[in-house]
């Protein structure tokens, strides 16, 4: 499932790390358009392989083991995922794939929900925290492959109800220069937002935004009902 602000995050991707990709090959893990794709936010100048277990619109590769993708070591520009990870039932294998296909200097981009409904495709499993993409750098690392987490962070819900949490990895650490640019550079609807090299997270927050909502609701109707 695809909503406006999994859209968005993901032309910020492009925008900011992918502009002079070239004919770069990109993966996208999870491409099933089932209410919209963010595969035109990439544009036409790459080569985009959608792969996902199903035969359905949007996807060009279909898995016969979802924890096994069809490509080389090191043979992939960027992997991109989007709305797919909570759906994984053992999503750190997917994300270790995700890895073993990346080329050294390559990117992995992460979007999945903080919040929200469950919504079965066919399962729903997980919900991710800003501490998940440090978790998942780490996780690699002990299985051998060198993983930078560039930036992630927890986006705010517009005109809807969820919450985005977005990650940027980059395959390796020798080419962290090649990317100077971050997409928290750019926008101000955030919470936790961590950048590689900084020593505090951008607009800290414990509690979530539907929290938050929650405390000020209840502000206001204890202010509006008076004691008898």
């Amino acid at each position: 499932m695809v909503h406006r602000t999994a859209v968005e995050n993901a032309r910020l991707f492009a925008e900011v790390y992918l502009a002079d990709a070239g004919a770069a090959t990109i993966v996208e893990i999870g491409s099933q358009d089932v209410n919209g794709s963010i595969r035109p936010v990439f544009g036409d100048k790459v080569r985009y392989i959608g792969v996902d277990f199903a035969n359905a619109r949007g996807v060009d590769v279909v898995l016969e083991d979802p924890y096994r993708f069809p490509f080389g070591d090191d043979e992939i520009d960027a992997v991109v995922t989007s709305s797919c990870f909570e759906h994984s039932e053992f999503f750190w294998l997917t994300f270790l794939e995700a890895v073993r296909i990346t080329r050294p200097g390559g990117l992995i981009y992460l979007n999945a929900p903080s919040n929200g409904p469950v919504h079965g495709y066919p399962v729903d499993c997980w919900r991710f925290y800003p501490d998940s993409g440090p978790a998942l750098a780490r996780w690699a690392v002990r299985n051998g492959q060198e993983v930078t987490l560039l930036e992630s962070y927890t986006g705010e819900q517009e005109g809807g109800y969820l919450n985005d949490f977005v990650a940027v990895f980059l395959k390796g650490s020798d080419q962290l220069g090649a990317y100077p640019n971050r997409i928290l550079d750019r926008i101000q609807a955030f919470t936790n937002g961590y950048v590689h090299g900084e020593p505090d997270r951008r607009r800290p927050q414990s509690l979530t935004e539907d929290q938050r909502n929650l405390l000020a609701l209840q502000k206001f109707l204890e202010g509006r009902l008076k004691p008898i």
